[in-house]
């Protein structure tokens, strides 16, 4: 595996496009396993807020998950928008994702609250989803909530923003890919890993 290549997924855990690509993703993962690194960076889609979204946008957020089911079968439970309170607000399950990370499950993570999110009907917005859901994934629950909450985190995931911003990682998911040459931008295929895999080979 040479060292200096490097595959960057730039997502956001509250994104429903990286929720849709999931399935793809999963399959590129595995086959670039032993022959590339793969690294994730949060991407940061919504301040934090802790304002009820307006009607117009939990409306707007719902059509998309229609188009996403209707175009990838991807399986989404509306309940969400019934149950909780919505906020524009993803960067609290971002913090959580990094905490993870400390604790090398952050994959782990972000598949939990995706399904949290997206399957159970339980919002990744509220802190207290996202300490229980670390617990369900077999996390050191104290160790995972001092982080979440530490400033150092915090230092981390603005310079981690400002990172996938630096690469062009302004829509989520993205895929860069970092050869000697420098780093590039991979188009998404939200129904085939074959074509990205085939460009990476191709790259690399």
């Amino acid at each position: 595996m040479n060292q200096a290549n490097k595959l960057y997924y730039v997502y956001d855990p509250m994104c429903s496009w990286c929720w849709g690509y999931k399935p793809v993703w999963t399959q590129i993962m595995a086959a670039l396993q032993d022959k590339l690194a793969v690294q994730y960076v949060v991407g940061g889609l919504a301040p934090d807020s802790d304002e009820p979204m307006p009607e117009a946008m939990k409306q707007q957020i719902a059509s998309y998950w229609k188009k996403i089911e209707n175009y990838l079968g991807t399986e989404f439970n509306y309940d969400f928008w019934t149950q909780c309170t919505p906020r524009r607000s993803t960067y609290p399950s971002c913090r959580a994702a990094l905490a993870a990370r400390k604790q090398n499950a952050e994959q782990q993570m972000v598949e939990a609250i995706q399904a949290a999110y997206y399957l159970e009907a339980r919002n990744p917005s509220d802190s207290d989803v996202l300490i229980s859901v670390a617990k369900e994934i077999g996390l050191d629950a104290t160790q995972f909530e001092q982080d979440y909450r530490s400033p150092e985190l915090n230092h981390a995931f603005a310079q981690e923003l400002r990172f996938a911003r630096s690469i062009g990682g302004n829509s989520f998911p993205s895929l860069f890919l970092q050869t000697e040459s420098g780093i590039v931008g991979l188009p998404i295929d939200y129904q085939s890993a074959q074509a990205t895999l085939e460009q990476i080979e191709t790259m690399l």
